[in-house]
Formats: C-alpha cells, structure tokens, sequence
C-alpha cells in the first residue's frame, strides 16, 4: 500500500518564472482548480515544494481494491 499525493493548482502561473511553470507543467497541472493523484516520492516533493505557493496538497491512503471475503459471501448469497 503506497501513498499518494492530491495536488490541486489553486493560483495562475502566468507572472511566475519560467522554472514554476515547468513544475507545474512536470506535475501534471495545466488549469486552476485541476486535480491530479500522484505516486508519492522525493522527486514529487521536491516539485511540490518549489511550487507550494501555487499548490494545495492532500496526502491520499490507498485502500485495497480486492474484494473482502464477507463482500463475496454475501453476493454469493443473492
């Protein structure tokens, strides 16, 4: 089970630096209000943290996308 992290754009990157906008391009962000999941990692925190100002940040749990075994006794049992 690994993390992910929620990255939303919150601000425009026009009158930011050239660098910024790369970053943000980089993560995947192309309009404000623009969400995206991604695997969590020092690289990806990295590009976060060079663009904390024009970012929100969630950190995201993945759950187990099998099904439990009393979810298939009771399909079972339909």
């Amino acid at each position: 089970m690994s993390a992910r992290l929620r990255i939303t754009l919150r601000r425009s990157t026009v009158g930011t630096n050239p660098s910024a906008r790369g970053t943000v391009r980089a993560l995947g962000l192309h309009h404000i209000g623009q969400t995206v999941e991604i695997a969590d990692g020092p690289a990806v925190r990295g590009q976060v943290r060079a663009v904390r100002y024009l970012v929100d940040v969630e950190e995201v749990v993945a759950e187990a996308k099998g099904k439990t075994p009393s979810s298939k006794k009771q399909e079972a049992a339909s």
